[in-house]
This record gives C-alpha cells, structure tokens and sequence, in this order.
C-alpha cells in the first residue's frame, strides 16, 4: 500500500527542526531514484537533514518500491505529474529545513558534497544560492555552469547562426567556454541539478514559475535572486555526480515544452515584444529542420511522416 498522497505536516519542536531539507522529484527514474536515496543514506551528514521525494504519477512502480526500500524519506504521489517547477514548489512547502536543496533523481550525492553547500551559504550570508561540481560516472567534469540567455542568445542558440562566426562567440559564451569548471566562482546560473537556497527566501519568492513546467524554471529563479541583489556561487569542492539528461529523456513532447517554456521566460523577462521575435526564430528553426529531414531521410514515405511531425510540433508550441 503507498503512503498518503497528501500527508499532514506534523508540528516539531524548534530543536527538532532540520538544517537542510532534500527535495527529489520522482518521475518514471526507479533505479536513477534509488540510486540517488542510497547516496543520501550513505553520505556523511554534519548537518541534521530531512529527504522529501515528490513523486509525479510515475507508471513504473517507483512510489512502492521507495516506500519499501526508503522508509526513512517522506514521501508525496501526487496523482498526475506537476512539472519540475510544481514538484519542487510542493516541496519547498512541505519543507522544515533552514536550507532547501532541489536534487534530481539522476544524480548521486559525493559524501559530504551538501554539507559543503550548506557550510558556504552559512558562512556567506549575502549570497541567495549555492551549487556544487557536477561529474560524470567516471570522474570526468560536467560544463555545465550557464551566462543568461539574451536575445543574440535565441538567435543563435541551435541554429546555422551559431555554427559561425559571430554567432559561435554569442554561444561560446552562453555555455561558458571560458570556464574550465575546476575552481569555485561566482556564476549567472549554475547547475540546476542540486541547488541549494535558503528555505524562507525561496518561499518569499514565489519559489519556481510553475508556468515554466519543466524548463527555464531554474534559470528564472537565478535571474531573479541576481535583480534582488543576491549572488549565486559554484563551489568546485562539493561534487555530486550526475546521469546527465536522464531524468527528462523519457518526456514524450520535451522538444515542444522547451519552446513553450522559453517562450514564457522571454515574455517575462524580456517584454511582450520578445514574443513575436521567439516566435520567428522558432519557424526559422523549423524551417532548418525541415531541410535536415530532407538530408538524413532518403526514404520518402518516412521523410513526410517526420515533417508531418514537426509541423504538428511547431503548430502546438505556436499556439497562442
């Protein structure tokens, strides 16, 4: 039987209260999800910490099998999935924690990586956020610190503009070429995948913009805490190791969402006249796409069954 899908907080003392809180967000990631739980059972924690794991209607029996195996973490179903931003959103609500930390289900936390995390913003009272190193499986560094998008970025992001000069430069710097990821700075966004925030700030503002479902979300919230005056660090010494890509590769209308959710993050920090110019650089990409169809696909019954595709995608991420 899984638990409550909606439990009720239950009231602690002050003492009781936990330094940091861990929200997981749970969907269709079983053995990614586990895997991750068992890095937090097994890490050195200097810091009292509670495990919340929101999981999103996941349809492969990930709710039984953290409910049997993970007794010790709260766990939430909801009954239909809620989107990155609504996941972590309910968290943070749910959350006790001085510290809130949103941790995807694909990665696994090095020992003593959160504890590290926690320790900065302690003793960094004017920065809003903290993010560690992400590695790979083997060892090897994850670039995977940003700049904010701006509008040149729209343009040339995955597009013939970027591939060449100037537009290679535009995107060079978007991802942050110039960083070698191997020392502590301070950054527009750093990694989405473990974010650590002080609890009661992330509160008071809004947590995550649930109209960013599942992407931009996160760079949202940096660009937010950056306008209010709080800085945002990449600490090199925390690592936590990272299945990069795992948790959304199995998102059915990923390609159409990430539009949709780029179009709203430039409608909100850009203006309404942002819309109309995301909006053709999008039939420009379409367009781009519809030629490369042409290239890779010699059979001709498969060539318009993938441009039947992609005209019903840019239908769907063009509706008003």
């Amino acid at each position: 039987m899984l638990p409550n899908p909606n439990p009720r907080p239950k009231r602690h003392a002050l003492a009781e209260l936990p330094k940091l809180s861990v929200v997981v967000l749970s969907w269709n990631t079983r053995e990614l999800t586990l895997a991750c739980l068992r890095s937090l059972c097994e890490d050195r924690v200097g810091h009292s910490r509670e495990v919340i794991v929101i999981d999103n209607a996941s349809e492969d029996d990930s709710a039984a099998a953290i409910a049997e195996q993970h007794p010790e973490v709260r766990l939430v179903c909801n009954p239909d999935n809620r989107g990155y931003a609504g996941g972590h959103n309910q968290g943070g609500n749910l959350a006790r924690g001085e510290y809130l930390c949103t941790l995807n289900s694909d990665t696994e936390v090095v020992p003593g990586a959160l504890d590290m995390l926690v320790d900065y913003l302690d003793s960094h009272p004017d920065y809003g956020a903290v993010s560690p190193q992400l590695v790979n499986m083997d060892g090897s560094v994850q670039p995977a610190c940003m700049r904010f998008p701006g509008l040149v970025t729209a343009l040339c992001y995955d597009t013939l503009f970027g591939k060449f000069w100037p537009g290679s430069v535009v995107e060079r710097r978007y991802f942050m070429k110039d960083f070698d990821h191997l020392h502590s700075r301070d950054v527009d966004q750093p990694p989405g995948a473990v974010f650590v925030v002080r609890r009661d700030e992330f509160l008071a503002m809004g947590g995550l913009d649930e109209e960013l479902f599942l992407f931009f979300n996160d760079v949202d919230l940096c660009k937010r805490l950056w306008k209010s005056g709080r800085r945002i660090h990449y600490l090199a010494d925390s690592k936590v190791r990272h299945h990069c890509g795992a948790s959304t590769k199995g998102f059915r209308n990923y390609v159409v969402v990430w539009h949709k959710n780029r179009l709203a993050y430039y409608r909100k920090h850009y203006g309404l006249f942002a819309v109309p110019y995301i909006r053709i650089l999008v039939r420009l990409r379409g367009i781009e796409e519809w030629f490369k169809i042409g290239r890779r696909q010699p059979d001709l019954e498969a060539r318009r069954a993938e441009r039947a595709e992609l005209r019903a995608a840019l239908q769907e991420i063009l509706i008003r």
